[in-house]
């Protein structure tokens, strides 16, 4: 997984991480939501994604990731070309095409395989390129970490994703099996850092959050964050900022 790295140095900011954070004002509804999710996984998700592991194959997996990662496309897209990055968004649409129809509607990443990298741009990194400031951190029940700032680019990522208007036309029942398929398999994609989580965190919540909060900023500077100083602030992006993804751990 590639952001793991990442989550390690989550790790020791855990260790010092303070009581009280200014990007946390919700801490206490936020441990409360964590923990609720957290028994909900445990009863249904992770027992369900260990058995899906257990039967599909890695290369099965991998397909089912790569349709669902096309079907995200769009998003990106629209996003790389708010943030002024048009060669990046004609790269995806480029991908785009070529694995829906080369690809067999995504199920192969050819595109990559061809020397299209996949990026992953949303509309919480648009705001923040646009200068907006990151918000209260939020847990969300079921959805998980998430901020003010963010919160608009995951209803946008609905609303582009493919996958939406493919349920449009398909029957309820195939509607139920795709969107399981579709969780169970972005939950067997996170299990190595579930496994870390448990392992290895003083604190599983705040070690949730703070790499949650440095992978969005990884992802916001496109993997090349600037130096920051200890008394720069959180409207600075960094130190006390950071945004998504596990929705792309779930993607990764």
């Amino acid at each position: 997984m590639k952001m793991i790295p990442v989550f390690l140095i989550a790790l020791l900011l855990t260790s010092c991480a303070t009581a009280q954070n200014d990007y946390d004002p919700l801490e206490g509804m936020n441990r409360s939501v964590d923990t609720f999710n957290t028994v909900v996984d445990e009863a249904t998700l992770r027992p369900v994604a260990k058995g899906y592991v257990a039967v599909v194959p890695q290369e099965g997996r991998n397909i089912v990731t790569n349709f669902f990662n096309n079907l995200q496309e769009p998003n990106t897209i629209l996003n790389n070309i708010l943030q002024g990055k048009f060669l990046d968004g004609l790269s995806d649409t480029t991908r785009f095409v070529v694995n829906s129809t080369v690809g067999v509607v995504g199920l192969f990443d050819v595109a990559s395989h061809m020397g299209l990298k996949r990026h992953k741009e949303d509309f919480g990194q648009t705001l923040a390129v646009w200068g907006v400031g990151q918000g209260a951190y939020i847990v969300y029940p079921i959805l998980g970490p998430n901020s003010v700032r963010n919160t608009p680019g995951t209803v946008m990522s609905y609303a582009l994703d493919g996958a939406t208007y493919f349920y449009m036309v398909m029957s309820p029942t195939a509607v139920i099996v795709t969107t399981t398929l579709k969780y169970i398999n972005a939950r067997a994609n996170i299990e190595d850092f579930v496994k870390m989580r448990d392992e290895m965190a003083l604190d599983a919540y705040v070690f949730v959050r703070e790499g949650w909060r440095q992978s969005r900023v990884y992802s916001i500077y496109d993997g090349h964050p600037p130096a920051q100083s200890s008394s720069d602030d959180e409207d600075d992006e960094f130190g006390d900022d950071f945004d998504d993804d596990f929705d792309d751990e779930f993607d990764e």
